[in-house]
C-alpha cells in the first residue's frame, strides 16, 4: 500500500462490489475486496492470519472476543480500528471482526490470507443475538455481488 497509484493502475478504480481472487492456493489467498457504500458484514473469523490494505476509501473494523464459558459461543466487543487509504493492518489467526464501509462510495482493499480463504471452515455470528454459526461462503459471495 506504499504505492496506491500503482495498485489502482493495476486493478483500476473500484467500480462495483465484489470478492475477486487475485491468487489462490492451499497456503495463500490474495483477494481484491470492494465494499458497497454503507455495507456491513456481521462478526466473523478467518481461522488463518490475514493482512488488509486499503487502496481506496475506508473500512471500519470492530474486534470481538468470545465470552468465556458461554455455551452458545456469544461474543462481546473488544476494540475497533478505522482503516483509510494507504493503511494496512494484520489480523491474527484467532481474530473475530465485523467490517463496515462507512462512506457513501465504494471502498477497495487487498486482503491477503494465510490459507485458502474460499475453502476454510469458519464461523460468523448472528448480528443481533451474537450467537456463533457456520459461515456460508456462497452467501458471503452473494452479498458482495448484490450491486
Amino acid at each position: 500500500m506504499s504505492d496506491i497509484d500503482g495498485v489502482i493502475k493495476e486493478l483500476g478504480e473500484p467500480e462495483k462490489s465484489g470478492i475477486t481472487p487475485l491468487f489462490q492456493s492451499d497456503d495463500l489467498t490474495i483477494v481484491n475486496v470492494v465494499w458497497l457504500p454503507k455495507m456491513t458484514l456481521q462478526p466473523h473469523n478467518h481461522e488463518m492470519w490475514a493482512n488488509i490494505g486499503i487502496y481506496s476509501g475506508r473500512e471500519d473494523n470492530i474486534f470481538w472476543r468470545r465470552i468465556k464459558d458461554d455455551p452458545n459461543g456469544h461474543i462481546e466487543a473488544a476494540g475497533a480500528k478505522a482503516l483509510s487509504t494507504g493503511d494496512v493492518t494484520p489480523l491474527g489467526k484467532d481474530i473475530i471482526h465485523s467490517v463496515t464501509n462507512p462512506i457513501p462510495r465504494l471502498t477497495g482493499a487487498i486482503h491477503v490470507y494465510g490459507g485458502d480463504f474460499f475453502e476454510a471452515e469458519r464461523s460468523e455470528w448472528d448480528p443481533e443475538a451474537l450467537e456463533e454459526r457456520k459461515l456460508d461462503i456462497e452467501a458471503l459471495k452473494a452479498r458482495f455481488a448484490d450491486n
